[in-house]
């Protein structure tokens, strides 16, 4: 991957991303922008990995 990308992607990433296990339900919230409108969607699973 380009420096550009990683760079890119350290600066959007999370610092404080909570502590999880495989086995355990996560939740995880994303701004969906559609036209003017922007609405906050949740997606739920079970992880079972980490990577």
């Amino acid at each position: 991957m380009s420096n550009i990308i990683k760079q890119i992607e350290q600066e959007q990433m999370k610092q404080d991303v909570p502590s999880f296990r495989p086995g355990d339900t996560v939740e995880v919230k994303v701004w969906v922008v559609e036209g003017s409108k922007k609405r906050l969607q949740a997606f739920e699973g079970v992880g079972y990995r980490y990577s």
